[in-house]
């Protein structure tokens, strides 16, 4: 099974949070990678990558540490998504929605669906955020979240 994305439009008067995340998530390719990052100026992981965009868009995302480029489980992280601002999610991928899939062996990677049919995500081999189309299967699908409706707090 390859997951698809719904094309949706980004529409400033009706952004929904998801549309926002995909949208900073965009601005942020071409942004050198750094294994931990979480400066643009200085680099971005793919965990970078989602902790800023989250910021972006007004959630507060716990710091994940002590993670590799290859990790044996990732089982003490999984659960640091609903405390940041993500909810589990089903169904179609949708802009903004956040998957983690296994790209290789010990490998786990966050991407982020965008509006063109693509992902954003921190590529090591190519050192940079990079926008690409992915196939994301069910052999390398592993979770899928989307960014829960936040109010700022005034």
């Amino acid at each position: 099974m390859t997951y698809s994305l719904d094309m949706v439009e980004p529409n400033s008067s009706s952004q929904n949070q998801g549309d926002k995340l995909a949208l900073a998530a965009g601005q942020l390719v071409g942004t050198p990678f750094k294994l931990h990052g979480r400066d643009p100026a200085i680099g971005v992981d793919c965990v970078g990558l989602v902790h800023l965009c989250l910021v972006a868009v007004g959630c507060e995302p716990r710091e994940v540490r002590g993670y590799g480029l290859k990790n044996r489980s990732i089982s003490s992280w999984v659960d640091h998504a609903e405390g940041s601002g993500l909810s589990n999610a089903c169904g179609t991928v949708l802009p903004g929605d956040v998957i983690l899939i296994f790209s290789g062996p010990l490998q786990y990677h966050l991407v982020i669906a965008d509006h063109s049919g693509s992902f954003v995500h921190a590529h090591a081999g190519l050192r940079r955020v990079v926008r690409q189309r992915l196939a994301i299967t069910s052999e390398n699908f592993i979770q899928k979240w989307r960014v829960t409706a936040v109010e700022r707090s005034q």
